[in-house]
């Protein structure tokens, strides 16, 4: 790191002074104290900054986009009746708390990027955050909420945010006009509380909601609900807070969303035939599915706009493992194979073999053998540096091959076009209790990214999209999300197989002792729908 201070300036103890400014400056934006670890003191007189803190200066540095300005003229009726409120609370400063709900392709996005360029114009601070990494990365300066509010990822009734009142981030939310949380409908309650706990301790105003500052969440309650391991409908539902060019196809995916649509029988609804990939039970239906998705690949590969623009959702990991698999031994060109440290961590006899712990892979974790090609489309696993758009869900493609690092470029987000270097680093299971041991992996934070699960797809438009159901979707709001991503019906292939209990798929059809239906459309697979009615009444 001082090799390039040494380049500008010849006294040595400038030199380390840099060098320290940004080791503390990187620790800071994870989160860490740097007195916490053995280094030099700083001499705050090389401090350019005059002590702000870090996170105050990055959130008043952020520059504003002359379109983004532009945006308010062209917010329709109800978007501009929200940022006319929105804006009048920020000005009178007394606090409010709002939520933006609609279904995907309403304009949230519009909305929120009109509000952060009007307050950030008139020289106030905004922070906009997200509850997952790739949408908090559509959004100027956006990060994810557990990042920037300090909020712990395990957290119980009652809790706060762990962030203390002199800490850069207690001091940026005093000083923010306003506050924005997209995609809260995924967030559990407790952590919505968390920052409501944290708020009304650092602005001392503990009657107010949020301390008295103005608050816009926003989501979609239609689709997936804070995941809650093994948990009831109950308590799915107890953990939660509360456009398509195609007119008869955006009218179906509310349907859909709201579970207003007709169903057989057997309480499944049916699927537009044009859509739908025949299935034959044979497995050649995957390769169907990959073709429609991925035309020409051979052609595209060097593409990253290509590479980005389509995927393949699917319900569980092991589904998109076998996917991802095949792609890659589709793709052409340089070849990589980087292999994981495995541990476990309270083991001192050496009861668990390395060869066991490689065939794991939790939740979460890249695999044991990451296998990559030069411009294969991959993802974040982790928030490395959400200040600079590492967040995880970031989607990237390769560019180059290291010993220990991968060269990269982020390839959507406000740092779209960026090469980065990523490290090999120790990774551990988000769920503690998965195994009876301390399970530590030290691979690349990533994984690939031609399919993913529903679930990370949530907040992310893929242009072209392809759904592969193998097996059943089993949460609130998962078909939903699976159809609602791509940018057009026609941009949507879905492949649904159900087993017969012989070993063969088949697709299920419309029964012809269903009732009669008036369709503008063919309908002709079946697929069962998940929508807790709870959630969109409260």
């Amino acid at each position: 790191m001082s090799d390039d201070y040494c380049r500008s300036h010849t006294c040595s103890k400038a030199v380390e002074q840099m060098v320290l400014l940004d080791i503390r400056g990187m620790l800071q934006s994870m989160g860490k104290d740097m007195a916490l670890f053995p280094l030099s003191n700083i001499d705050e007189t090389y401090d350019t900054t005059g002590g702000e803190a870090r996170e105050v200066t990055e959130e008043s540095t952020i520059e504003v986009d002359a379109h983004d300005v532009a945006l308010a003229s062209s917010l329709n009726h109800e978007q501009r009746l929200a940022y006319d409120e929105i804006l009048a609370a920020v000005d009178a400063d007394d606090g409010g708390v709002f939520f933006v709900n609609g279904p995907g392709g309403t304009g949230k996005t519009f909305l929120y990027r009109a509000l952060l360029a009007k307050v950030r114009g008139e020289g106030k601070i905004a922070v906009a955050t997200a509850s997952s990494g790739i949408t908090a990365s559509i959004m100027p300066g956006g990060r994810t909420a557990h990042s920037r509010f300090k909020i712990p990822l395990s957290i119980e009734d009652g809790e706060s945010s762990s962030f203390t009142k002199q800490s850069g981030t207690a001091k940026l939310l005093r000083m923010a006009s306003l506050i924005l949380w997209d995609e809260a409908s995924m967030t559990k309650r407790q952590v919505v509380e968390a920052l409501d706990n944290s708020m009304r301790d650092i602005m001392g105003r503990r009657h107010q909601p949020f301390g008295g500052k103005t608050v816009v969440f926003g989501g979609d309650f239609r689709q997936v609900l804070p995941v809650v391991r093994k948990g009831s409908r109950g308590q799915i539902i107890d953990a939660n807070m509360r456009a398509h060019n195609d007119p008869w196809f955006a009218d179906y995916l509310l349907r859909v969303g709201n579970k207003t649509e007709e169903t057989d029988e057997e309480g499944n609804i049916w699927l537009p035939q044009d859509i739908c990939v025949p299935p034959t039970g044979d497995s050649v239906d995957l390769e169907k599915l990959i073709d429609h998705v991925f035309p020409a690949l051979d052609h595209n590969m060097s593409d990253p706009n290509y590479m980005t623009s389509r995927a393949i959702l699917s319900t569980k990991n092991d589904n998109v493992d076998k996917i991802n698999t095949r792609m890659i031994e589709r793709f052409q060109g340089e070849e990589e194979i980087y292999h994981s440290f495995d541990s476990a961590e309270d083991d001192p006899h050496g009861y668990y073999a390395p060869e066991f712990l490689n065939n794991l892979t939790p939740n979460g974790l890249p695999p044991h053998a990451l296998k990559l090609n030069i411009n294969c489309p991959i993802i974040l696993l982790r928030n490395i540096d959400p200040a600079n758009g590492l967040c995880n869900g970031t989607r990237l493609v390769v560019r180059g091959f290291q010993r220990n690092a991968i060269d990269t470029e982020i390839v959507l987000g406000q740092q779209a076009g960026r090469r980065v270097f990523l490290p090999r680093i120790p990774l551990c299971p988000s769920d503690d209790d998965i195994f009876p041991f301390k399970f530590k992996r030290k691979q690349f934070p990533i994984r690939l990214s031609f399919a993913m699960t529903i679930n990370k797809a949530q907040g992310q438009t893929i242009p072209i999209v392809g759904v592969y159901l193998l097996d059943p979707i089993f949460s609130h709001g998962q078909l939903y999300i699976a159809l609602s991503r791509a940018t057009a019906k026609r941009n949507i292939k879905i492949l649904a197989i159900k087993y017969d209990g012989k070993g063969k798929g088949k697709g299920k059809e419309q029964s012809k002792n269903s009732k009669k239906r008036k369709r503008s459309e063919p309908l002709l697979t079946t697929m069962k729908n998940i929508v807790y009615k709870e959630v969109l009444s409260t």
